[in-house]
């Protein structure tokens, strides 16, 4: 079956700033049941949330690197209006335009206060039905070879595909897309912004984890002790995260 992507981690200094930002651009709230701000849709805290990918700021000290995030989130919008409003109600609150050599597109790049990279799509027909969130964009170097290793972990269809830009989505097609997008750029710092993966209800986080290096995730150590979820990179390098239930 694959684990379940549930929510978007976000390291922050500020991480309830960070978190009443997110709200703010999702139109969800933000949630703090811990050390964390959860951001998820209105209502009361649901986790994990049976159809959304959500998004955790968690907190950190000292700021980001230089380098730019390898993952990084697409925003939907429903019209040009809607896509307008979005933007400038985001620099409202803090987010910043960017120009990261994207040239004369149809999507605005911005960064939210502590200088995390996303974009603001123009409407398209294909993010109609995923919710704010249009998508989870993965630089990588061979999207084709990422998007067998992401298959494999996610359970998640391959919708769209060629030798720049593969699409995955949830086989019952409900929330965002994971898309994998070729860039030469290497990975040589540490993200800021990486997945939260979580096993179904009775499969085994272990064997899950021993699954996921098969398919050639390796651990990473970043100090973090002995904690209930389990840290690993994808075969390009890319943080990412096995999550316990309980």
């Amino acid at each position: 079956m694959g684990l379940r992507p549930v929510h978007v981690n976000i390291k922050a200094v500020d991480a309830p700033e960070v978190g009443r930002f997110w709200a703010e651009a999702l139109g969800w709230t933000a949630y703090s049941p811990g050390v964390t701000t959860y951001v998820g849709p209105a209502g009361g805290l649901v986790w994990p949330d049976p159809v959304v990918v959500g998004v955790d700021v968690v907190p950190v000290p000292g700021g980001r690197e230089a380098a730019k995030n390898r993952t990084h989130l697409d925003l939907a919008t429903a019209s040009p209006v809607h896509q307008a409003e979005l933007v400038a109600r985001l620099e409202g609150h803090g987010a910043t335009r960017l120009d990261i050599g994207q040239g004369d597109v149809p999507w605005v790049v911005l960064a939210d206060p502590e200088g995390n990279e996303f974009c603001v799509l123009e409407p398209r027909e294909r993010y109609r039905d995923t919710g704010p969130i249009a998508a989870v964009v993965v630089d990588c170097v061979e999207p084709r070879a990422m998007a067998r290793f992401w298959g494999a972990a996610t359970g998640w269809t391959v919708r769209r595909e060629s030798d720049d830009l593969v699409l995955l989505r949830s086989a019952d097609g409900t929330g965002p897309y994971l898309e994998l997008f070729r860039s030469p750029t290497a990975h040589t710092a540490p993200d800021r912004v990486h997945l939260d993966l979580l096993p179904h209800p009775g499969d085994d986080r272990a064997a899950e984890v021993a699954r996921l290096k098969a398919l050639g995730a390796v651990d990473l150590g970043l100090g973090q002790g002995d904690v209930p979820w389990t840290c690993l990179t994808d075969p390009e390098g890319n943080a990412f995260c096995v999550l316990a239930l309980d």
